[in-house]
């Protein structure tokens, strides 16, 4: 096999046996190799799509300072979302569906249109979006210890794992995304604090990164798909010994979105 098929074929036996993996760089792939590392995660994609997981969007990661910072990682990246990856809101998630579960709150864009120019802008940003929604995103790595560099994340889907949306959308004219204060709770307490300026300075420019990469890469962002934009503060661990933990995410303008957990991780 190659190093795409054996990286691929590690990350895949992850998922499968709820055993992490040792980390992929510096061993199977080259350190600092992302495109190595997307092309890891392309064939994981191919994998599921042809067993008829349905793609929704994509996921930016590691967009604030907070986030990187916590990895050693000083650059974003992106992943692929899929319609089995998403929870009502305050439905029960099983901890057994994930490995090292942590929570992150984010900016949620459904776009109305197409972006397929390979150069896009705020503007376009704006004019695609149809609306917005607050979301719990249940980052998750295949990767032990979270010990993970921007090759081993980006191999590993951008470390997605679930994500919960709210129900109610705004529309982008009525929020101030770069100023929108956002706290997530655990059990009433907070426990991560943000503001849209976090990401990237605003999601409006994450989304305009990661419509631009995509369309680079031909496989540009469509109308009806689902944008999580990153994380506003930092990503906070899901203690897997707790019965029940409750994460609740308040977003300034956008309204809030509850995940909410049971029994415990793989």
């Amino acid at each position: 096999m190659t190093d795409i098929q054996k990286a691929a074929e590690a990350l895949l036996s992850a998922y499968d046996t709820g055993t992490p993996i040792a980390p992929l760089r510096g061993t199977v792939l080259p350190e600092g190799d992302v495109a190595t590392a997307y092309a890891v995660q392309r064939a994981q994609a191919e994998r599921w799509e042809a067993a008829g997981r349905r793609q929704v969007g994509a996921k930016i990661g590691l967009t604030s300072p907070a986030v990187q910072g916590m990895f050693g990682v000083f650059q974003p990246d992106f992943g692929v979302l899929y319609a089995d990856m998403a929870v009502p809101d305050g439905a029960p998630i099983p901890l057994g569906r994930l490995l090292q579960p942590r929570v992150e709150v984010e900016v949620a864009f459904v776009l109305g249109r197409d972006l397929p120019h390979e150069q896009v802008t705020v503007v376009d940003v704006i004019r695609a979006t149809d609306h917005l929604l607050p979301a719990i995103e249940v980052v998750d790595s295949r990767i032990a210890g979270w010990d993970i560099s921007i090759v081993d994340t980006v191999a590993d889907n951008a470390s997605s794992g679930l994500f919960v949306l709210g129900t109610e959308p705004r529309r982008l004219a009525d929020v101030d995304l770069r100023l929108c204060g956002a706290v997530l709770e655990h059990q009433g307490e907070p426990v991560s604090v943000g503001a849209g300026a976090a990401c990237l300075g605003n999601p409006v420019h994450a989304v305009a990164w990661l419509a631009t990469t995509l369309a680079a890469a031909g496989r540009p962002l469509r109308a009806g798909d689902l944008v999580l934009s990153g994380a506003l503060g930092p990503m906070v661990p899901v203690p897997v010994t707790a019965a029940g933990p409750v994460y609740e995410a308040r977003i300034s303008g956008l309204g809030s979105v509850r995940a909410v957990f049971e029994g415990k991780a793989s």
